[in-house]
């Protein structure tokens, strides 16, 4: 693996083009648009204040800049570098802002969540979405990009509006069975519904309404995150809190095809477990006085004789936000493997076969998982810890990475014809 020279980031800053060209980066205030090859700067941008968010329009010729403390928004262009917009929401705030698809509206949230204001770059005209609900996926887009949809909030109950796209106009606006909506998830017609206080999560098609609705189990927390499959098929993968399982939709009827579970015991001599491990020190070196630094230390994978045994977390019910379900999962580019995190299991990835609806392999590490990843053009995956190596698993075996540097820790990974850490 070849690594590239370390340059100054702000937090953690860092976003590939879409169409995989560019690489920008933040550096307090200012804005670095790198070729993502061979790294050197094509562009640098000072912005009025320093920035907070940064994100590419779907064509890659515009770049936002949020600075939400100031509530402003700068937008760049690639092909005119000397041409910029600003837009000032005053004394609204500013508290998020993303693109549409067709990478010329900016949709800026108000502080408190009071509405949503999308300013189009074209005409330069400005629409007002009301009811925005405060969670962590919000707004979603389809696939082709025609239809928005927003989660609401009003007289204590949720909702769900769907807009077009084109001209910004409501298409269908109904109620959920949520008892408190935490996101929505898009696909090409349908929106996944999942819910933070009952093991519930809804589907719902654009046009027809309420296609399925599932409740996992009785308990008070529900669902905990949800994909969708790159290729569609199978469908969705919804990881649940209590229960610690994934379930499997099917992308035809929408009903569940199998759930997976988290056991931290495997005893399938099929399914291989690999553990990470400490490298011995070299012969004739002896024991060191003290402890070798973090970023020189060694380690390697080994092969777990089953039955193997995970590295568990007791959970405290008592406090909010427990460690406990599936906090993580992504499919593979292909849709051939599901990558999942137990929050319970902090140290541990599954790796499952979508073919045959199977655990294919487990990864152990010393450290709790922060972050995976997978590559987008071949089924690997990326794993970091918080430290200074990345751990890399393919079908073909799993390996441990040192990235240079003295004392880098790596909490996030990204991807697009390459990984960056």
């Amino acid at each position: 693996m070849n690594f590239s020279e370390v340059f100054k980031l702000s937090g953690l800053l860092c976003k590939f083009s879409p169409d995989g060209k560019y690489l920008a980066s933040c550096v307090q205030y200012r804005l670095v648009v790198r070729d993502a090859n061979s790294l050197q700067i094509l562009q640098l941008y000072t912005c009025l204040d320093q920035i907070q968010h940064v994100e590419w329009s779907a064509d890659s010729l515009f770049i936002l800049c949020a600075m939400y403390k100031r509530g402003l928004v700068q937008v760049w262009s690639l092909e005119q570098p000397e041409w910029h917009c600003k837009i000032d929401e005053g004394s609204a705030g500013l508290v998020a802002s993303c693109w549409s698809p067709d990478g010329r509206h900016i949709l800026n949230t108000t502080e408190f969540h009071l509405r949503i204001t999308v300013w189009s770059l074209c005409t330069k005209s400005v629409s007002y979405i009301k009811y925005p609900k405060a969670c962590q996926q919000g707004i979603t887009f389809t696939r082709d990009g025609r239809y928005m949809a927003l989660a609401e909030r009003r007289d204590c109950k949720d909702y769900v509006s769907v807009f077009v796209c084109s001209d910004w106009q409501l298409l269908r606006h109904f109620d959920t069975d949520t008892q408190d909506l935490a996101g929505i998830v898009a696909n090409v017609v349908a929106l996944c519904v999942p819910s933070t206080n009952g093991p519930v999560y809804s589907l719902y098609r654009v046009f027809a309404g309420l296609l399925s609705a599932f409740c996992a189990y009785e308990w008070s927390l529900g669902v905990k995150c949800v994909a969708w499959s790159p290729s569609s098929v199978p469908g969705a993968g919804v990881g649940s809190y209590t229960d610690e399982r994934v379930r499997i939709l099917n992308h035809v009827t929408w009903k569940m095809i199998t759930e997976f579970g988290h056991p931290a015991a495997i005893s399938n001599p099929k399914i291989v477990v690999y553990k990470e491990a400490q490298k011995s020190p070299k012969p004739g070196l002896g024991r060191l006085p003290f402890p070798p630094p973090r970023a020189t230390s060694e380690s390697k994978y080994e092969i777990a004789s089953v039955p193997a045994s995970l590295q568990t977390l007791k959970p405290l019910a008592d406090r909010a936000n427990p460690k406990i379900g599936v906090g993580m999962l992504a499919f593979s580019p292909d849709s051939y493997f599901l990558a999942t995190r137990n929050d319970n299991v902090p140290n541990a990835v599954w790796v499952w076969d979508m073919q045959k609806l199977r655990l294919f392999v487990v990864l152990e590490q010393l450290s709790p998982v922060r972050s995976f990843q997978w590559d987008p053009q071949q089924p690997r995956l990326a794993i970091c810890t918080g430290g200074s190596k990345v751990y890399l698993w393919s079908p073909a075996g799993c390996v441990s990475v040192q990235v240079p540097g003295e004392g880098d820790d790596i909490y996030t990974l990204k991807g697009h014809s390459t990984f960056l850490f």
